[in-house]
């Protein structure tokens, strides 16, 4: 049946039993497409009924539906035109693993971080009473989503915007993790309310009278407000009423007539509601139900069993970064863990083992865990946050005015550095040179592989000052041509020395630069590779010994523009040295999704590609 939906109408021609059985062939193409690919599956598997249900219900593209986080967001590519070009889900040049404006109509906003989709749809709603239009605004948000403070900004103002704008809270009862905090409890709350689930029973049995149930009922349903208020606490429904939302729900996010039903009278609303949609992540596929977690972000795995196609033969930088912060603790109560919702990804899953009182979780909240962290260092802690580079943008402001200027020891730990893969764009670590490197008092370090980091994590116990330390997922170790120098903060090391040019390679470049070094050495030529795993500060006395007549290059996985070969051309200038004669890196574009060798080739740093270059500069080529 997939093969002849090919938009929102094709939908609204099917009756309930052809419904059921696209919802079953939904899943199944799910299943085999991550399967092959990696991607999101438990999410997307929770959302097939409700987002099948939004398409039939509102008049989409012209009707706004907008995801957060994003990535739940398959199932409404599968049924928007898609379906023929879903097998290509997050490879290169295939479709998107999150909404994309320039793959589709339907997809009107592009979301990749969590609990922005309110923002987004209060804009919308605001652009449409500007000018006059008349269409729906619906986000779709996650109830992990809305752990994040970004969505009580928005609620607060969408509530007082009393226009039309539709919130579905979809709770599944986690994001990525279990969900933490207050608004968790409160939602897990509402789920129980046993008042208010027996009395909508019971309301339902009215449809059982003779000739008069079907109309009673609508006479009752539309007076929804006031049978809430008498069968349940104020508590119940105070928190989004108070906020100027309509609440509706709680309600069964697998049943396709439930959801039209309610969707449909909320259709009719001129202000603002809440729709609260129950699912469970990985519904319809076993191991999923049973393991949300490990699926909500997957690589290729054996549908069967679940096992992943390939294990990793080295664990993840962050993982082996754990186990020295485990170690470090033993010896250092001062020392807690911070993660942003994201314990198994950063490798904190492996420090909870053994401390599970000392790892905090704040829920999708970077800023609040920034400042949160400066708090705890401001009382005598040594707070360690682990974040993707990619969402620590989120707390700029905080890591400035909260952490630097108070001088505070909080470590970041940036991990998913560098151009990140198949996520694509919103999740390529590539811009934190940029916001580091300009800030007084932050040291920041970017090893060349995970052995390098923990040398560094044991480091960090013994200054008392910020410090940011970005690395990449692969825990491989980069094999040194000799023994390599132990880690020391403002010096760099030589793995390869030369006498033609000098390699200056940051962090995961150095593993490239060794590469590079080979091939250049095939046409004749000696370069000299450095470790430049302390970026700030720099090796000074390092630069000031460079030679006027032998060029230098520096290579970065990192935006050209205020990144690293940046900062050392400035550096070299204020020192009167030989500055780069050219600075390998990401250019002025946003990278897509794909492996990484293909995006590195893409953006033109693989070994050849570098080595190729500096032939054409240096006039042998």
């Amino acid at each position: 049946m997939l093969e002849n939906i090919r938009s929102s109408s094709d939908l609204k021609k099917l009756n309930n039993e052809e419904l059921a059985e696209l919802c079953g062939e939904i899943r199944s193409e799910l299943i085999r497409t991550v399967s092959a690919n990696g991607g999101h599956l438990a999410s997307n598997l929770g959302i097939v009924e409700l987002t099948v249900a939004l398409h039939r219900v509102y008049n989409t593209p012209e009707d706004k539906i907008i995801f957060d986080v994003g990535h739940q967001s398959y199932v409404h590519k599968m049924v928007t035109g898609r379906f023929s070009r879903f097998g290509s889900l997050r490879t290169h040049n295939g479709i998107s693993g999150f909404p994309k404006k320039a793959e589709s109509e339907y997809d009107c906003f592009e979301t990749g971080h969590a609990s922005t989709a309110i923002s987004a749809a209060t804009g919308f709603a605001r652009a449409r009473d500007y000018r006059n239009e008349r269409h729906h605004v619906v986000a779709v948000v996650g109830d992990g989503a809305m752990t994040g403070g970004m969505c009580y900004e928005a609620l607060n103002d969408a509530g007082n915007l009393k226009t039309q704008l539709t919130v579905i809270l979809n709770d599944n009862e986690m994001s990525i993790a279990p969900n933490v905090g207050a608004l968790s409890s409160y939602l897990t709350h509402l789920r129980i309310s046993a008042g208010w689930q027996s009395a909508k029973k019971r309301v339902r049995r009215i449809t059982d009278i003779p000739l008069i149930g079907k109309t009673l009922y609508r006479i009752i349903h539309g007076f929804k407000k006031v049978i809430k208020s008498l069968v349940l606490r104020n508590s119940d429904i105070g928190f989004f009423e108070a906020l100027g939302f309509q609440y509706f729900g709680p309600i069964d996010g697998h049943d396709i007539s439930s959801l039209e039903e309610t969707l449909k009278q909320v259709r009719t609303y001129s202000v603002p509601c809440v729709v609260h949609v129950l699912t469970k992540k990985g519904y319809g596929y076993e191991q999923a139900e049973k393991r949300p977690e490990a699926f909500h972000g997957t690589p290729p795995f054996y549908i069967e069993t679940g096992d992943r196609m390939k294990e990793p033969q080295v664990r993840s930088s962050g993982h082996q970064m754990a186990d020295r912060l485990s170690e470090m603790a033993s010896s250092d109560p001062r020392i807690v863990a911070i993660t942003a919702a994201m314990p198994l990804g950063t490798g904190l899953d492996h420090f909870a083992e053994k401390y599970p009182d000392r790892l905090i979780d704040v829920g999708i909240a970077e800023e609040h865990a920034a400042t949160m962290a400066a708090g705890l260092a401001a009382g005598g802690m040594r707070p360690y946050f682990a974040v993707y580079a990619s969402f620590f943008q989120r707390c700029y402001d905080q890591m400035i005015h909260d952490v630097c200027m108070q001088h505070l020891p909080v470590v970041f730990l940036l991990d998913r550095s560098g151009i990140g893969g198949e996520d694509g764009q919103t999740h390529h670590g590539v811009f934190d040179y940029a916001s580091l490197l300009p800030v007084p008092g932050m040291t920041v370090l970017s090893p060349c592989d995970a052995d390098e980091l923990c040398d560094m994590l044991s480091w960090t116990i013994r200054q008392d000052g910020p410090v940011a330390i970005r690395y990449g997922k692969d825990g491989t170790r980069v094999q040194f041509p000799q023994e390599r120098a132990p880690f020391e903060c403002g010096k760099w090391n030589i793995p390869v020395h030369g006498n033609d040019l000098v390699l200056l390679a940051a962090g995961s470049m150095l593993r490239v630069s060794l590469q590079v070094a080979d091939l250049l050495n095939e046409k004749g030529l000696s370069a000299e590779t450095v470790n430049c795993s302390s970026i700030k500060p720099l090796d000074e006395n390092y630069l000031k010994g460079l030679r006027e007549n032998v060029p230098v290059f520096t290579l970065e996985e990192h935006m050209v523009t205020g990144g690293f070969g940046q900062y050392v051309a400035e550096k070299a200038r204020e020192l009167g040295v030989r500055t780069p004669d050219w600075c390998f890196g990401i250019n002025d574009k946003f990278i897509q999704h794909g492996s990484h060798s293909l995006l590195m080739e893409d953006a033109g740093l693989s070994a050849a590609q570098i080595a190729e270059r500096i032939l054409h500069i240096l006039g042998r080529k």
